[in-house]
Parts: structure tokens; C-alpha cells; sequence
């Protein structure tokens, strides 16, 4: 029994139990919401799957994840990657994120490459698929 779980934990693609990312660059406030605990982000820090990623009023932050999309998240906002799954070799995964405010730049990686509807973002008010490999996001308050 422990063989087959220590085989299936081998051939799963990242998931939520696995780092997703790291941060790369980081100015003025910002904070990660983890496990309902806030903590203050630093460069070198590891992205988790359902971090929340807040920025203060000076703050900004930029992210690369494991399949080399990068996000940089401008002024007072407040993003959670909800769904992250890529497999490193296919390249093939989905990538969702939620952003309830602030603004959200992306260059997609590899998972859009591969599939083109498989990265999205969602707002308080849209659903948007991700079809070009640059675009940005911004929501009000």
C-alpha cells in the first residue's frame, strides 16, 4: 500500500501542496494571506496554491510561477491564484486567479502556451480567458 502512494505522489503534476512560484521583486507593503495567517512577503518568499497576495498603498509585487507566467501586482490590491496544476514535462495545466481589486499585470507561460484557454482571471463582475501572452487587469473599488 505505501508503494502505490509513494508512486502516485511521484506522477502527480504540482498541486496544491506544492509551492507554485516565488516572489522576485517586491517594493513598499506587501503581505501574503496563508491558512488565514497574514504575513509580511520578502523577496525569495514561495507562492502557495490559495495564497492571497495584498498590496498596500505603495506596494508592489512581482511573482514568476513554475511555468514561467509572471504577474505584477500594482497598489492597494488583492489577488489569490485559485487553481494552479502544470506538469513540467507536457506543459500542459490550468491556472486561475481572482482578483477582487487592484491591478494585475501578466505575461502568461507555458500552461497558455500549450492551451490557450486554460489560464483565466476572475473579477467581481467577469470571467476572462486568457488568449494573448501580455494583458492587464484592473479593478475598482
Amino acid at each position: 500500500m505505501r508503494w502505490i502512494l509513494a508512486v502516485l505522489l511521484i506522477a502527480l503534476p504540482v498541486t496544491a501542496w506544492a509551492e507554485i512560484g516565488q516572489v522576485k521583486l517586491l517594493a513598499g507593503q506587501v503581505s501574503v494571506e496563508r491558512k488565514a495567517k497574514i504575513i509580511p512577503a520578502k523577496k525569495g518568499m514561495l507562492v502557495e496554491l490559495a495564497d492571497v497576495i495584498i498590496t498596500g498603498k505603495d506596494g508592489r509585487v512581482g511573482i514568476t510561477f513554475k511555468d514561467n507566467s509572471r504577474f505584477a501586482a500594482g497598489p492597494n490590491s488583492r489577488i489569490e491564484v485559485t487553481e494552479f496544476v502544470f506538469n513540467a514535462t507536457t506543459h500542459k495545466g490550468s491556472f486561475i486567479t481572482k482578483v477582487d481589486k487592484g491591478t494585475l499585470a501578466i505575461v502568461s507561460g507555458k500552461i497558455a502556451k500549450q492551451t490557450p484557454d486554460a489560464m483565466k482571471v476572475r473579477t467581481p463582475s467577469s470571467f476572462l480567458g486568457v488568449r494573448g501572452t501580455k494583458f492587464l487587469v484592473k479593478v475598482g473599488p
